[in-house]
């Protein structure tokens, strides 16, 4: 019975778009490197303390890589989304993203600057939204937009934020935010992870 039950359950699963989610609207925030509970902590004269972040921005934007995006997603038109419907019973699958090449992330591309800024006390820390399905973050012809303390360098799908003039030696709390017409409430007091990330960083130089 059991083993009936679950071929009936898999038989209603969509390959392509989960059969259930849940209702939050607002878009999770995320940083990249994550480090330890959300800290990034190193000293900028020792090359074992920081090169770990080094190699995960490495890892984490390889797919972003120009030869990856072409051969993987699709040339889209610049502020147009790019909507592929299905054709009644006929499934448009798989369906095929627009193109996000790490070059638009300036100094933060890891391309120009190998390691981030990370050697020089000037370290870039990517914010990511996690996906939610079905969701048109622009509204209005307003595009959703991070504000945090930093420059920021691209707004989407990725933020690249680069700090200057860090303070050596003590903790800085970093709080960012999305802000964006198409969400009603971008952040939550219940979900400390929606809309918002909250993350320390502290640059120690001997």
């Amino acid at each position: 019975m059991f083993v009936l039950t679950m071929y009936v359950m898999l038989l209603t699963l969509d390959d392509y778009k989960p059969t259930y989610q849940d209702r939050l609207a607002t878009p999770g925030m995320m940083i990249r490197p994550k480090g330890n509970a959300l800290e990034i902590s190193y000293n900028s004269e020792d090359t074992e303390s920081w090169d770990l972040y080094v190699q995960a921005l490495d890892n984490f934007l390889a797919p972003y890589n120009e030869s990856q995006q072409i051969m993987n997603n699709k040339d889209c038109t610049p502020n147009t989304y790019f909507i592929q419907e299905d054709a009644g019973e006929i499934r448009n699958n798989p369906k095929r993203s627009c193109q996000f090449n790490r070059t638009v992330l300036g100094n933060c591309s890891g391309i120009n600057d190998r390691y981030y800024g990370y050697p020089d006390g000037q370290p870039c820390v990517l914010i990511k939204l996690n996906r939610v399905i079905g969701m048109l973050p622009g509204k209005d012809d307003q595009s959703p937009y991070v504000t945090c303390g930093a420059k920021v360098n691209y707004s989407q799908p990725l933020v690249a934020v680069k700090f200057l003039n860090v303070t050596y030696n003590a903790d800085i709390n970093v709080e960012c935010k999305i802000n964006s017409l198409a969400i009603a409430n971008p952040t939550s007091d219940r979900d400390k992870f929606a809309g918002r990330v909250s993350f320390k960083l502290r640059i120690n130089k001997n």
